[in-house]
């Protein structure tokens, strides 16, 4: 099969039709200013289960204000490519973080001290990313999250500002733009979805954190439409009817799954607060994907699609059955998506529920294990996106007014209907949590997607299928 119609490399995407001084909402990565004010207000007020996140942030020992930076000069990543001093950068990055998000709940400025006193350091002296293919990892996964943490201190006293805007371009944004454009070289659909995932994540940080409208659009665009695996067509290859969308890296492992939620609400939730939806693109396509991974984790039976069945390009990982699910295998990816899908919109989405309340207290950086694996997200999501019911589930995303003054929407607030050509039936779609029964909240507990020769193919959705169910369905392979 060929490239997915509109399909398009990080580089060729027009930016949006903006003003030329507008300006980005700051905070606005994965917190905005409301965020923070919430998280310390219930806190100080002993609301749970607030207070069970910030007890998880306080007994982590990167959030302590003693902690002391490591500064290199180049980071490595990848076996015989140099010292593999990645892991003092990751450890370093989520002490920033923890010390900032503390230092908002708590009001002690000795964390933003800590905070800006980590990050001037690698500022001041980190000049490169390098090592084998690795290294588009660690300038994707590390450079979001070094963003993350500098946004919370953006506008505290003595954080070199410019000179940190400098090392992310310079440093880890170049590295991001040129997987996304080359992918190393090989044939676009040759990595995981996580590869690019990452790599856009830091792409779209970095633009909102250096007021750069063509990277966010860059960025949102390749979500969209790009030609990588990590674009969500590519990543959620196919749509079932009974409200569930299939992970590609299903057919690889759990672990990376995880990941890949964790790494695409993240874009969402940067997008979401700049006022571009990206969680409900393409009729809430994400929310499917991440209801069939936390059923999937939570040891329930879901479809499974050969991915090489549905795009064959030259490259293209063979994904041929649905890998092994341990309920017992937990990342600090839950609480971000799932209150934004049923707290801010109101939609019922019964495994994610589930599979958040099973993690909950979330933990961060350290409390998953001490290598990398254990870092790929920030993590503290119960402290952090907790919230209370949206009282207009229906509104579109808009960024806060920063300290310093109001912030202009860098893009589409609205998100994308599907195309009329894959209309599905009423369970394919995300409803209202008030709507009557056969919502999303019962998807999956009835017959399985089988996918056979009579299966119905609706429509081709980014030139992959979406498949409609059987009268009497069967399980797919797995």
């Amino acid at each position: 099969m060929g490239t997915a119609a509109g399909a398009v490399g990080l580089a060729t995407v027009p930016t949006p039709a903006v003003a030329a001084n507008t300006a980005f909402a700051h905070p606005g990565l994965l917190h905005t200013g409301a965020d923070l004010a919430r998280m310390a207000a219930k806190v100080k007020a002993g609301v749970s289960p607030y207070t069970a996140g910030y007890a998880k942030l306080t007994a982590n020992r990167h959030s302590a204000s003693d902690w002391t930076a490591r500064p290199q000069s180049i980071v490595y990543r990848g076996a015989g490519s140099g010292p593999q001093n990645y892991g003092i950068l990751y450890n370093d990055i989520h002490a920033a973080y923890q010390n900032a998000l503390r230092y908002h709940v708590s009001g002690d400025s000795a964390h933003a001290d800590t905070a800006v006193a980590i990050l001037n350091a690698w500022s001041a002296k980190l000049t490169k990313v390098d090592g084998s293919a690795d290294r588009f990892l660690a300038a994707g996964i590390y450079g979001y999250q070094a963003a993350n943490a500098a946004e919370l201190v953006r506008d505290h006293s003595g954080f070199e500002l410019e000179r940190f805007q400098k090392m992310l371009l310079d440093v880890f944004y170049s590295v991001t733009e040129d997987f996304l454009v080359r992918h190393n070289g090989t044939p676009d659909p040759h990595y995981w979805p996580n590869w690019d995932l990452c790599n856009m994540a830091c792409a779209l940080a970095t633009g909102i954190f250096c007021d750069d409208q063509a990277k966010v659009a860059q960025a949102v665009e390749y979500f969209k439409n790009g030609v990588g695996m990590g674009s969500i067509k590519h990543a959620i290859p196919v749509v079932y009817d009974d409200g569930l969308a299939e992970w590609m890296e299903a057919g690889r492992d759990q672990g990376h799954s995880l990941m890949g939620v964790g790494l695409m609400g993240t874009v969402c939730e940067m997008a979401w607060n700049q006022g571009i939806d990206l969680y409900g693109y393409d009729d809430n396509r994400f929310l499917k994907g991440a209801q069939y991974v936390a059923k999937w984790s939570l040891g329930g039976d879901v479809p499974y699609t050969p991915y090489t069945q549905l795009d064959q390009r030259r490259g293209i990982q063979f994904a041929t059955k649905l890998a092994t699910a341990s309920p017992t295998q937990i990342r600090p990816v839950w609480a971000m998506v799932t209150n934004h899908y049923t707290k801010r919109r109101g939609l019922s989405a019964t495994y994610l529920e589930q599979i958040a309340a099973k993690a909950a207290p979330e933990g961060g950086g350290g409390d998953y294990g001490p290598n990398s694996g254990g870092f790929d997200q920030l993590g503290f999501g119960t402290l952090a996106f907790t919230r209370d019911q949206s009282a207009d589930t229906r509104a579109t995303p808009g960024p806060a007014a920063s300290s310093s003054g109001t912030a202009s929407v860098p893009g589409s607030q609205t998100s994308a209907a599907p195309p009329a050509s894959a209309s599905a039936s009423p369970s394919a779609s995300a409803s209202s949590s008030t709507a009557a029964e056969g919502h999303l909240a019962a998807t999956g507990s009835g017959e399985i997607v089988g996918l056979t020769a009579a299966a119905g193919v609706t429509a081709a959705v980014g030139g992959l299928l979406f498949l409609r169910r059987r009268n009497h369905g069967r399980h797919g392979a797995s």
